[in-house]
């Protein structure tokens, strides 16, 4: 491991220019299919005779086409990349390719033919299985079945998680890159600046901002499926590998703080997924069905604009990223305080949510009157 001081100016310089390259590929992609895609992939706003995404205007969903292309344009440059050791052909490396894949994969196929619900479901554990069987586990206890079944839910998870977020613009690419930019601060602190997970991160992370670019509000474009598919596969990749693994070794069961950096970095997506996945239950609804009854709707309801809400909750999501640091530099000598103050600001943005929530609902009732 190697600290950034330690680091040759050249290989500070090649991930600078490979993560510029990153942002105008993103950027060419995107135009090129904005340009060339009138009607490839249009989306369809209306299901079952209701409009299910917020704008009214239906656009091209290939976003997750830039996101795929940069992706794959990463793990070929890990190839000449200035990196220490050989891991180009480790297990870990062709487990998150064959996963994102199929995930890019699945969402294509759910953007073109609306597949059903089953059948998506089936990929996503096919996805999850993949990173399983390829070295990618929460070691949250010491008994492995815990761990598979724990791993298992967190990808599937965040595979709907980030799907289901996709509902206003420029949401879950900003939110992405913040949790991104929350995994490049953890591989520094760590040392691991010679790690080949570095390309990859600064690749995607690049082809986001480029993408942010047609999808802000008024985007002229939407990730669709394929790019929430895409980066739930890959998000909980990366997350597994340097989000999970704040752990005491002489802890045999589940470790309150293990779970405090995953919940700050996705905290967003998170709180949305269990607000929108309760409240349904509690109308007896299903909680795979799409709806404007999401965080990001009530904020509107309240009178933010698109562009506003975009920003709340980015900004809240970039709060974690000096939150994670504070933990992570008082792991070693960790006191119960730090566990509280992590737990606390969960717990507290969650119930603030769920006030903002309410009001927003009264709101767009009385409008409705």
């Amino acid at each position: 491991m190697n600290s950034l001081e330690q680091i040759p100016v050249f290989n500070l310089v090649f991930f600078g220019l490979f993560f510029a390259i990153a942002i105008f590929f993103s950027i060419l992609i995107n135009f090129l299919i904005l340009r060339f895609s009138r009607n490839l992939g249009m989306r369809n706003v209306q299901e079952a005779g209701e409009q299910i995404r917020w704008s009214a205007e239906s656009k091209p969903s290939l976003g997750g086409f830039s996101f795929y292309i940069v992706f794959l344009i990463s793990i070929a440059v890990l190839g000449i990349a200035p990196l220490d050791g050989n891991e180009y052909f480790s297990k870990e490396l062709i487990g998150l390719l064959v996963a994102s894949s199929l995930g890019f994969l699945l969402g294509l196929a759910d953007d073109a033919y609306n597949t059903n619900p089953l059948v998506k479901f089936i990929g996503q554990f096919t996805c999850a299985s993949l990173l399983i069987l390829t070295g990618y586990t929460i070691e949250a206890t010491n008994i492995p079945e815990l761990n598979y079944l724990l791993s298992m839910i967190w990808v599937i998870g965040l595979m709907n998680s980030i799907n289901m977020l996709d509902n206003m613009d420029g949401i879950t690419t900003s939110v992405s890159i913040s949790i991104l930019l929350g995994a490049l601060l953890l591989i520094l602190l760590n040392g691991y600046i010679d790690n080949h997970y570095l390309i990859i991160i600064l690749g995607v992370l690049g082809s986001l901002i480029g993408f942010l670019f047609f999808n802000w509000h008024p985007s002229k474009m939407y990730m669709g499926d394929t790019g929430s598919q895409f980066l739930g596969v890959l998000l909980a990749g990366i997350s597994m590998l340097f989000f999970w693994n704040f752990r005491s070794n002489n802890i045999e069961f589940f470790e309150l703080r293990q779970f405090i950096i995953p919940a700050l970095l996705f905290i967003v997506p998170l709180i949305d997924t269990t607000t929108v996945f309760i409240r349904r239950l509690a109308r007896r609804q299903s909680p795979f069905v799409g709806g404007k009854d999401h965080i990001t709707h009530h904020l509107a309801y309240l009178g933010l604009s698109d562009r506003w809400v975009a920003v709340v909750l980015f900004l809240i999501s970039l709060i974690s990223i000096p939150l994670v640091y504070l933990v992570y530099q008082n792991f070693a000598e960790w006191k119960f305080q730090y566990t509280l103050m992590g737990v606390g600001y969960c717990l507290a943005l969650f119930l603030i949510f769920q006030l903002l929530y309410e009001k927003g609902k009264r709101m767009q009732k009385h409008k409705k009157e």
